[in-house]
């Protein structure tokens, strides 16, 4: 088959050649991470006819302790250099809560050390990781005041609130469901959220983070919650969608996930 009739052929099974294709890490006992953002980007798909593919790279991650969130910080590198060998055009840093084990501020070592290990690989690619990209995009927001719900034990969900503060940013409530073995977090109900999310105290907040965790099912919450509450809701895995969008220079159109990917960005006060 010629080059031109590959292309025919390609075309016709909906493969172009702007097919952007996205590099996860992620903890190897994560099932929500490559089920969310699939459906998220699917959604993007058919609004606006860009093509997606997904590319992981895991690292050891059985429990949420502090020693072995250490372990996975530890391997980000050789997990960029795998991931980078797909020639990936975005890398996605996706365990939220092992960044911010490491202190406020993290996200910007551990997104540098991805980006220099891509690149020493032959491929560069823009980088960002859930965990700053929770508190950019709520920065982005203009959100000054939050209501969080995590899956995390009491000392990790204290841990996370700290970091978000640390980013300026006032966590007003939160409310941690305390489970600490990361399958059985994968395992939540998200159609339990809304109950969750309607006891939180989020009188005056700008926003609510649903899900401070991408491995906690919530996609199927996000809307039904900010219709309820009437705020801006999104979760880890929303603002790393953001953005991952951001760095391919791709306009959010997904409907069904919060007004931050629904279109341009608004501040929260003017949402």
């Amino acid at each position: 088959m010629n080059k031109a009739s590959t292309s025919e052929q390609l075309l016709s099974w909906g493969i172009s050649g702007a097919t952007s294709r996205i590099g996860l890490i992620v903890p190897s006992s994560n099932t929500t991470m490559e089920t969310e953002l699939p459906e998220l980007f699917r959604r993007q798909s058919e609004a606006t006819g860009q093509h997606y593919t997904f590319h992981s790279a895991r690292a050891a991650l059985k429990s949420v302790t502090a020693q072995e969130l250490a372990a996975m910080v530890a391997k980000a590198g050789d997990c960029a250099t795998a991931v980078s060998d797909a020639d990936v055009d975005v890398i996605a840093y996706a365990c939220l809560v092992a960044v911010m084990a490491q202190g406020p501020g993290s996200h910007e070592g551990s997104e540098a050390v991805i980006a220099a290990a891509a690149a020493e690989n032959g491929h560069p690619a823009p980088v960002t990781s859930s965990a700053g990209a929770l508190v950019r995009t709520l920065q982005a927001m203009g959100a000054r005041r939050v209501a969080m719900v995590t899956p995390y034990l009491p000392e990790l969900t204290k841990m996370v609130a700290d970091y978000i503060e640390g980013a300026g940013i006032q966590v007003q409530d939160v409310i941690g469901l305390g489970v600490p073995d990361n399958l059985e977090v994968g395992r939540l109900d998200p159609t339990a959220l809304p109950s969750i999310a309607a006891r939180l105290n989020h009188a005056g907040v700008d926003a609510v983070v649903l899900s401070a965790c991408v491995q906690m099912p919530s996609l199927a919450a996000v809307q039904k919650v900010e219709d309820e509450l009437g705020l801006p809701v999104i979760t880890a895995a929303t603002a790393t969608t953001y953005e991952i969008l951001r760095a391919l220079g791709h306009e959010p159109a997904i409907p069904g996930a919060g007004r931050l990917l629904s279109g341009p960005l608004k501040p929260a006060a003017a949402a």
